[in-house]
């Protein structure tokens, strides 16, 4: 089958098409012929190394973290799928690689896809949905009227976790360029802060919660704007030992992790709020919570562009060099 593959960690000179073996579908393995698959920052880091401390992947590397497709063949133990049936998913992982013609996804990571969404909308979602929905839902565990701010909110993450957070019944206050305030507004953010313009810090109080996709001084701003007790959940600010025990680090590496994230954890402390980082994990169960949503129109998916499957490379400089002016970028196959 065709792939892209990162050959070595650098830049995109060192990711190219080639052919490659097809996956081997063990007992609880689903293999899905991929439709689409969209592009996130995480390639991108991945491509360049830059999370090799807690996620050591072994080159060379099929990029891609989330598909949508069909269903071709499925494992002796399978009981959910059969041939033929529409999915989406965020692979494990330790099986990503969407940018490819096929990829086996282990039933408990894969789910229906929404009825509502074509093959494109769908590939859009799974990474930011399931991030939106652990942020929100299993860490923050978000009740109706506690006010989050969310950060880059006319982003892939962004305008998702905006519409889950609202569908929650939270008040929600989101940061954009000036260009992109109506698009967030219409997404169903209360309030819009024009970060060319405003000091987001400066503006807000009292908040329950900020999801950080920044880093940063904006992450270190946005722990003054959460009142005593708040939570900051970042996916872009520095891992914490938390994470590098779900990731299964060793005590070294949790040792490493603890030291850069240090400081954030004593600003929170000093603060009497609390720092968290978030590396979001598969799980169709999951995506079936969010179906409903979805297929109610509640989550609508925004997609930037589409480019051809050839056109991979130029769909992750696109999102590389800032490009896009909302949501994803989407790669279909067809």
């Amino acid at each position: 089958m065709k792939a892209f593959r990162v050959e070595k960690y650098g830049d995109a000179s060192n990711m190219r098409a080639t052919e490659i073996a097809d996956p081997q579908v063990d007992a609880d393995d689903v293999l899905v012929r991929i439709d689409a698959a969209s592009v996130n920052p995480l390639d991108m880091k991945i491509r360049d190394g830059d999370l090799k401390s807690i996620l050591p992947y072994r080159l060379p590397l099929v990029l891609g973290n989330d598909l949508a497709g069909t269903v071709v063949r499925v494992g002796s133990s399978v009981t959910r799928f059969a041939v033929g049936d529409e999915v989406w998913a965020r692979p494990d992982k330790d099986r990503i690689g969407t940018f490819a013609e096929l990829l086996a996804v282990h039933q408990d990571d894969l789910a229906a896809k929404p009825a509502t969404l074509t093959m494109t909308e769908a590939a859009s979602l799974p990474l930011v949905a399931l991030t939106a929905w652990q942020a929100l839902v299993e860490r923050a565990n978000v009740q109706p009227g506690q006010k989050v701010l969310i950060h880059a909110g006319a982003g892939g993450l962004g305008s998702i976790t905006i519409q889950l957070a609202k569908a929650l019944g939270a008040h929600v206050a989101a940061t954009a360029s000036t260009a992109k305030i109506d698009l967030v507004k219409d997404l169903g953010a209360d309030e819009v802060i024009d970060y060319r313009t405003q000091d987001f810090s400066e503006l807000l109080t009292g908040y329950d919660l900020v999801l950080d996709s920044l880093g940063g001084e904006n992450l270190a701003k946005s722990l003054r704007i959460l009142k005593p007790g708040g939570l900051a959940i970042s996916v872009a600010g520095p891992p914490d030992t938390a994470t590098a025990r779900e990731l299964g680090s060793n005590l070294v590496l949790r040792l490493g992790i603890a030291a850069l994230s240090a400081k954030i954890r004593r600003q929170a402390k000093r603060l009497g709020v609390t720092y968290s980082f978030l590396f979001m994990k598969a799980s169709g169960d999951q995506l079936r919570e969010l179906t409903p949503l979805i297929d109610a129109g509640k989550i609508r998916p925004v997609v930037d562009q589409v480019f051809p499957f050839d056109e991979t490379l130029q769909a992750m400089e696109y999102v590389e060099k800032g490009r896009a002016k909302a949501g994803k970028v989407v790669v279909s196959m067809t």
